[in-house]
Parts: C-alpha cells; structure tokens; sequence
C-alpha cells in the first residue's frame, strides 16, 4: 500500500477575494518531487446544515431555485455561519430566518468537507426535534424559498427516487436518519 504525504505549499496567490467566495492559486510540491504551479482553491466560508423535526415528528426541508446548476432544489435548511458566529448559534439563526422554526433539542451529528479537493469550507450538520413555528420567515434579499414537510418515510422515499439533488443535503439526511435510529432504540 502506498503512503500517503502531504502536498508541499511553496507559494500562493490570490485572484478574487469577494463576500462569498475567495479563490487563490498555490504552487505545490507533491511527495515524488514534481511541482503543481496551478492547484486552484476555493475558500468559501463553513456552512451549517439542519435535519430539522417538528414536535410532530416531520422533517422540514426548503425548495428554492440554484442559479448555479439551474434547478430547483429540495434541501434541508441551513446556509452560511457568519463572521464570529458558531455553528450551532448560524444553525439556529439559520432555520428561524429561513423557516420561522425554533426547536427543544440541538445536536451536532456530522462535520463534512463538500468538496475537499478545492474548497476549504467545512458543514456542520446538526439534529434539531421539538420545532415549533414562533416566527414569519426574514429571508435575505436573494432568497426566495418555500418551506415543506415531510414524514420521516416520505424523506426516505424522497432520497430513494433520487430526488434530492445536493449531495450535502443527502449527506445531511443520511447522518440524521441514522440518529434518529439511535434515539429511536433507546
């Protein structure tokens, strides 16, 4: 089996650096000598994510359009963590502006890399239960989003038939399913 090294950064330079997205250039070294002068990396911001329950038991997801790929995607709430902001505190900020929800319980149950070969943001996905609307959405001025319910067998279907299209989003459900299992046997 071979060892596996890390890259070697010998220099960086930086082409965009804007609100949403920063992206640099690195020259790297990799382990048998050879020099890469142009890995390019995207350094977003860290990201939190809800599998979020109501106090009856259904999964909230948000559908909205993703100019990027030109969909429009069923997902589970969540959004950036802002400056200083912690992760379970941008969670709950989160999925009050974007669903009006407050909630009993909060758990983190995974820490991802989206796309660790050029990006270096992390998700944190959390456990929510107890839901209960409190608020009216405070959407930011660029998101258009409707709010659904779902039982926790129709998200199962839902990813089943492939029809959500985020792999974050599935990841997301995938962790939160399989907690719920764990509290569901206690």
């Amino acid at each position: 089996m071979t060892k596996i090294e890390k890259w070697q950064k010998l220099a960086s330079k930086y082409l965009v650096r804007e609100k949403w997205a920063v992206l640099r250039v690195d020259e790297v070294k990799l382990p048998n000598g050879s020099i890469k002068d142009d890995y390019f990396v995207l350094e977003y911001p860290d990201w939190a994510s809800a599998v979020a329950l109501t106090e009856e038991g259904k999964i909230i997801m948000v559908r909205q359009y993703r100019h990027a790929a030109d969909i429009i995607s069923l997902e589970v709430p969540g959004g950036v963590i802002d400056g200083d902001e912690g992760p379970e505190a941008g969670i709950k900020r989160e999925l009050l502006e974007e669903t009006g929800y407050t909630f009993k319980t909060c758990k983190l149950i995974a820490e991802l890399y989206p796309n660790p070969a050029t990006s270096t943001n992390k998700t944190f996905t959390y456990l929510l239960t107890g839901g209960v609307k409190t608020h009216e959405q405070h959407l930011d001025e660029h998101e258009i989003l409707n709010v659904e319910e779902y039982s926790i067998d129709e998200v199962k279907q839902l990813l089943k038939e492939n029809k959500i299209a985020q792999c974050i989003h599935v990841a997301a459900l995938h962790y939160g399913l399989l907690a719920l299992e764990h509290v569901n046997e206690n």
